[in-house]
């Protein structure tokens, strides 16, 4: 930890449960410091036990925290502070010697590849904001593995939080307590510490029982002391430091250093008729159906998809060249609008038993609702917003917050791969980069080789909200989806990615590119999208399979005119899915130029350069 200023109350408060004398050195110098500094009322070190489980729960319904939701088995509705609803961009740092190995020197502006604080200024954040924080509140220690046990590819990490929240989230979105502990021995874990920011007794009331301090919100990652320090927010992405925090910023840092990828991507299998399967890897930004294709019902007959992962893959070459992928998390912590028996049947199945939802309505008979969710209310039935008040139709607000989520574990999706917590990982054969682009950019294209496939993830785009003006809509680069998680400067990343392509015996996967979300003269979307989906990875396992047709273009190969299956589609419109317009890619090409100059600038590997060019030149001769 930072230099620390003396806590007034040097005094170690009582472990009412565990023991500290049984721990590594290194985990119980650890706890200790920051129990004298943060000065909590108790220590509680996690088992993951579900008597523990039962009691944390227990004390959030007395603290009015979360209440039961009586139509489901185990299940339970958080709402709340209304300042406290989503991970929070500006707030969230890496604190390095160097702003440049954080993130590239922009040529002009601020850097949007990330924040970087220096250590000077961090010190003084630290200071004031950790001193005496949790006095009044227990400290609860939780030991967890990203994951499964044991695996070569697993890390373990240690949060302290006073948040009962984080320690009920954490034993459902990561392996946690007592095993993970005996696994410990003296080796290195990554240190997380997080505070709410509201020691007891409150200096004002809090809003929905939620304790949080949004002016002081502050999340904090050091890389070369792998350590994470969260402090002001109880929101899952700040808090529950497994996430986004440990599985991609730091993770990402540890991987560039011991030669593997941390990467913000679903893994699928997919089985084809004859019973041969392969695994795909797929980054998506938000709001480009990321989850829905992880465990999609295919529409094919005789197709099969199965779920190892909605959003991180850890990859790692083994010895035989294959690329092995592991889901380092235990749960699903999913965006609940939006999600349906239509949009994602699977994950309907995987919700309503053992989960903790945050901020969605509330129906009158003890269950749960959101926009969406495609289910007329029975007569009768009611709804209490996410504000915690009454709600119809004519608000003119939405019932749940757009950010609203299950907390789910994986081990309930009814399409879970059986090899999902294999300790080697699964061997990854195609990588999938995607967006939401209305126009200009085919259903699919293949890139040519490894370092243009590099090269179409560094150039990612996606059509988002313009949060500013919340109307219209922009096309904001967001590179490999992972603009807001990279956990060192993006140029060296990239140069990472292509070094793959040196690795003694590699098989690289072949890399794609899908945009499910192309739309006609009309506004209309022009492919169905869902479970139709599978023809396009039908033809991407046939392409690794060496049996599907296709034919270059300008960007890419896309199928050749009868190798996409579209047996039962109707009225599927070819020719528009896959045109490629010399006049959208001519502006397509100059924006990400300009990208790659101002913020990338002089950290852009030659190679993206060389791929650049490349494709100027072919589009020139469309």
């Amino acid at each position: 930890m930072p230099p620390q200023l003396k806590a007034e109350v040097n005094v170690m408060p009582r472990v009412v449960q565990g023991d500290l004398e049984s721990l590594p050195p290194e985990a119980r110098n650890f706890i200790e410091s920051n129990a004298k500094l943060c000065q909590p009322e108790s220590i509680h070190i996690c088992d993951g036990s579900e008597e523990e489980n039962k009691k944390i729960l227990d004390i959030m319904v007395e603290q009015g925290m979360i209440k039961k939701l009586s139509k489901y088995e185990n299940c339970w509705l958080a709402l709340t502070d209304p300042r406290d609803v989503a991970r929070i961009e500006s707030k969230t740092v890496i604190i390095t010697q160097e702003q440049r190995d954080t993130t590239p020197i922009p040529k002009t502006g601020t850097s949007q590849l990330g924040h970087w604080m220096s250590e000077e200024d961090f010190e003084k954040a630290f200071n004031i904001r950790f001193p005496g924080c949790m006095e009044g509140r227990t400290m609860y220690v939780i030991p967890f593995s990203m994951g499964p046990i044991g695996s070569p590819l697993s890390k373990i990490g240690i949060e302290l939080t006073d948040s009962p929240y984080v320690v009920a989230s954490m034993r459902i979105m990561t392996r946690m307590g007592t095993d993970v502990l005996k696994g410990l021995n003296d080796g290195e874990f990554v240190k997380c510490l997080h505070s709410v920011g509201c020691p007891l007794p409150l200096k004002e009331p809090l809003i929905n029982n939620w304790p949080c301090n949004p002016e002081l919100t502050l999340i904090a990652h050091l890389p070369d002391r792998r350590e994470i320090i969260s402090f002001g927010s109880g929101y899952g992405g700040n808090s529950l430091l497994g996430k986004k925090c440990f599985a991609l910023r730091i993770a990402s840092r540890i991987a560039k250093e011991e030669g593997w990828l941390a990467e913000h991507m679903l893994i699928l299998g997919i089985t084809n008729p004859e019973g041969e399967k392969k695994y795909f890897a797929a980054a998506f930004p938000s709001a480009c159906g990321k989850t829905n294709l992880a465990m999609m019902n295919p529409s094919l007959p005789g197709w099969k998809i199965e779920c190892v992962g909605d959003d991180i893959a850890w990859m790692k070459f083994d010895e035989q060249g294959n690329l092995r992928a592991i889901n380092p998390e235990n749960g699903f912590f999913g965006v609940a609008p939006g999600t349906s028996v239509k949009t994602n049947p699977n994950a309907i199945k995987t919700i309503f038993k053992n989960t903790i939802f945050t901020n969605v309505a509330e129906t009158s008979d003890g269950g749960v609702y959101w926009e969406g969710i495609d289910e007329p209310l029975p007569p009768g039935i009611t709804l209490t917003s996410w504000k915690n008040k009454d709600w119809t139709p004519d608000n003119g607000e939405p019932c749940a917050h757009p950010n609203s989520r299950f907390c789910t574990p994986a081990r309930q999706c009814p399409i879970v791969d059986p090899a999902w917590e294999s300790p080697e990982g699964v061997p990854i054969e195609g990588i999938i980069f995607g967006g939401r682009r209305p126009a200009g950019v085919p259903l699919v294209y293949e890139a040519f080789n490894w370092q243009h496939g590099v090269f179409i993830g560094a150039a990612m785009r996606s059509e988002a909200t313009a949060a500013a003006e919340h109307k219209g809509k922009i096309i904001m680069h967001d590179p490999f989806a992972m603009r807001p998680f990279f956990g060192y400067n993006f140029g060296k990343y990239l140069a990472h990615w292509l070094s793959m392509a040196h690795r003694p015996a590699a098989k690289l996967p072949k890399i794609f590119h899908v945009n499910w979300f192309r739309k006609d003269s009309e506004g209309k979307f022009l492919w169905p999208g869902y479970g139709e989906n599978s023809r396009v990875l039908e033809w991407m396992f046939n392409r690794i399979e060496g049996k599907a047709s296709a034919k270059p273009t300008a960007i890419g190969y896309i199928p050749a005119d009868t190798a996409l299956n579209l047996k039962g589609l109707e009225d599927v419109n070819l020719t528009e899915l896959f045109d490629i317009s010399k006049e959208f890619w001519e502006k397509e090409i100059e924006e990400i130029k300009q990208y790659f100059e101002v913020q990338v600038n002089a950290d852009l590997p030659y190679e993206i350069e060389r791929e650049m060019l490349a494709l100027e030149m072919r589009i020139k001769q469309l």
